[in-house]
């Protein structure tokens, strides 16, 4: 265990861009680690009115700002890429700020197991603070076609975010566990496993998610049981929402969507009748997938999978919940979200910046978004 946080097993996770950091900090919260995005932080850090916004502005000049007064990212990146001076300034403007997060937020962690995704684990120091580092790896034509399909970046722009960093081979000289993320989910979960089960010791490892009951069942309705859907369910989860979207999904699209979310299944006796997409994601929490089956008792469903999700965001220290409703939601769903402390709002007047960013960054074609804050304190507060 941890010596600078005691009662817990700390991993670091690091790997060059675009080879699936953030993908297997995920699959270890699946199974019930709290997880840190440190590079996500180093962005709320800039924020505006956050500790770091002026300073960075003061450095590199008004002009890295957008039309909203936010730093550009890929205006700074552009910057910082092609000159390691300037790298190095802004890295002694964000990380000490980091630093002081992660600590705070792992000492508040009622999980045993914590890890902390940071692609400079190794510059920083935060590799020493570890129980053991992984190191995420995937070839470079991989990180390039993820670049170009994830981020919208053009080929060269693509390969020159992959060459400006150290060689991966450094960071693998310096891993405990080297996970291989060029195969699909199924293999990187396996090998994941492994090495927890090694780690910690299959004992000690998250159980297998059973069915709970969260809300009161009203008189005369069908009692609803919350379970929390793991990659043995995928195919149960895929014909749900096949058959309540049109859609023809596979297991294989299911395990593929675990890499970027977790679902949250209703059931009425053995069938399931409700079902949320959401994840955690420096501190906000999002619902981009949220389905009624016909016949479902609608209030209890929606009532206890929001239950479920907020206590599940809860122990990922969630600021806010984001949720976005399909535009032709009905009208008992609505109420059902609304009165369960749930406000409608546009993004663009979402007053926290961080919060108007993710709100913005996430929304999906044909939805409205309805928010309800989590905690009352936040961390990198406002300056």
């Amino acid at each position: 265990m941890s010596n600078r946080w005691p009662g817990k097993t700390v991993i670091g996770v690091t790997g060059n861009i675009a080879t699936g950091k953030s993908v297997v900090r995920r699959m270890l919260e699946h199974v019930g680690a709290f997880g840190i995005d440190a590079d996500g932080l180093a962005h709320r850090a800039m924020s505006p009115n956050a500790p770091a916004y002026q300073p960075v502005i003061d450095t590199f000049g008004k002009w890295i700002l957008d039309a909203n007064g936010r730093i550009d990212r890929e205006k700074l990146a552009k910057v910082v890429l092609n000159d390691p001076e300037a790298l190095a300034q802004l890295e002694a403007l964000t990380h000490p700020l980091v630093i002081q997060v992660i600590d705070l937020l792992v000492k508040r962690a009622s999980q045993k197991v914590v890890v902390i995704e940071a692609i400079k684990l190794f510059e920083t120091g935060l590799a020493e603070q570890c129980d053991t580092v992984w190191v995420v790896d995937a070839p470079e034509n991989i990180q390039i076609k993820r670049l170009m399909e994830q981020r919208k970046l053009s080929e060269q722009d693509a390969r020159m975010r992959v060459n400006a960093q150290p060689p991966q081979s450094e960071k693998k000289s310096r891993a405990v566990v080297v996970v291989d993320n060029s195969g699909g989910y199924e293999s990187t979960f396996d090998q994941i496993q492994a090495a927890l089960d090694k780690l910690i010791g299959k004992a000690e490892a998250a159980p297998e998610p059973v069915k709970e009951v969260v809300s009161a069942t009203p008189p005369g309705e069908v009692e609803i049981a919350i379970q929390r859907g793991g990659p043995k369910l995928a195919e149960d989860i895929a014909k749900f929402i096949n058959q309540n979207e049109g859609l023809s999904l596979s297991r294989t699209d299911i395990l593929v969507r675990f890499g970027q979310k977790a679902y949250m299944l209703a059931y009425a006796g053995e069938q399931i009748v409700g079902l949320a997409g959401w994840q955690v994601e420096n501190l906000i929490a999002r619902t981009d997938e949220f389905l009624i089956g016909a016949g479902a008792p609608v209030e209890n469903t929606v009532k206890s999978l929001l239950k479920s999700i907020e206590k599940a965001s809860n122990e990922l220290q969630a600021e806010v919940s984001l949720m976005f409703l399909k535009n032709d939601t009905s009208d008992e769903i609505r109420k059902a979200v609304l009165t369960s402390g749930y406000e409608k709002h546009a993004a663009a007047d979402l007053n926290v910046p961080d919060w108007r960013e993710a709100a913005e960054e996430s929304h999906p074609p044909e939805t409205y978004l309805v928010v309800k804050r989590l905690r009352a304190d936040r961390v990198l507060k406002p300056v």
